[in-house]
């Protein structure tokens, strides 16, 4: 069985195993992912029987009117090794010349504070007009209202504090600017149970055989146990001054993406 969480942790965040601070956690969770980076691509694939591509696509698809905007200055948040981040790249126009006029258009942001994770990310950006950044996702080096959308895929769970990440976010963002953050969720039902037996027992162990590193992946069920479900999250995203957030279900309920503007 799970646990289903009924309200809202008053400093919700994540918190491996045997950690006792946020910043004893976020060194922990620093180092767990740059041991995994190796092999992150293999096993998401494998792990997600490959849904994770589609749940990429799939949301950066939605985020198409603002991609489109030359202008527009995007942040991919918690990149890892970039797969969202070039998923959103499809959908932004290419800078270009015409009439001896160059069109000019703002590079992605791709955001990581794994050195390893980024340096997988930046082999996949080569070419592309993406400029990778290392930094805390708690921490941004960017100007207060200078950015138009931040995304994230499966790694906002990992911040150390909830309601700070979205605060940063709230900070960074320009007024009417939006967050979309993709994550996993725990689903309620037989469809629960079922997800619940395959993270809890085969993700530990699949996941621990091709990266080597099963603690990893003993954390990773965990974590999206203790991740608000979308009522405390949405609730969360409007304590931090976001207006209309909204959350579309992916795959059963297994994943989805919230959505919310700063006003």
């Amino acid at each position: 069985m799970f646990t289903v969480l009924t309200e809202i942790d008053p400093e919700p965040g994540a918190r491996p195993a045997g950690t006792s601070s946020p910043d004893e956690a976020a060194q922990n969770i620093q180092q767990m992912f740059s041991a995994i980076a190796p092999t992150y691509d293999r096993a998401n694939h494998i792990l997600s029987v490959g849904l994770d591509r589609f749940w990429w696509n799939r949301s950066a698809r939605t985020l198409r009117p603002i991609l489109a905007r030359p202008e527009a200055v995007v942040l991919d948040l918690c990149c890892g090794t970039g797969d969202l981040t070039l998923a959103l790249d499809h959908h932004r126009p290419q800078p270009s010349t015409n009439n001896g006029q160059r069109t000019t258009v703002n590079p992605l942001l791709a955001l990581d504070f794994s050195h390893t994770m980024l340096t997988l990310a930046a082999r996949k950006f080569a070419g592309r007009n993406i400029v990778s950044i290392e930094a805390d996702a708690l921490h941004l080096p960017l100007a207060d209202s200078s950015i138009d959308l931040v995304t994230s895929a499966f790694g906002f769970r990992n911040l150390t504090s909830y309601p700070a990440g979205l605060a940063e976010l709230h900070r960074v963002l320009r007024p009417g600017g939006e967050i979309a953050i993709l994550e996993c969720n725990q689903p309620g039902g037989l469809v629960g149970l079922l997800y619940s037996a395959y993270f809890h027992h085969i993700l530990p162990t699949l996941g621990g055989l091709i990266s080597g590193k099963r603690r990893a992946y003993a954390y990773l069920p965990d974590s999206v146990l203790k991740f608000p479900r979308p009522p405390q999250m949405k609730a969360l995203i409007l304590a931090a001054g976001f207006t209309d957030p909204t959350w579309t279900s992916y795959t059963f309920g297994t994943a989805g993406l919230y959505r919310a503007t700063k006003p």
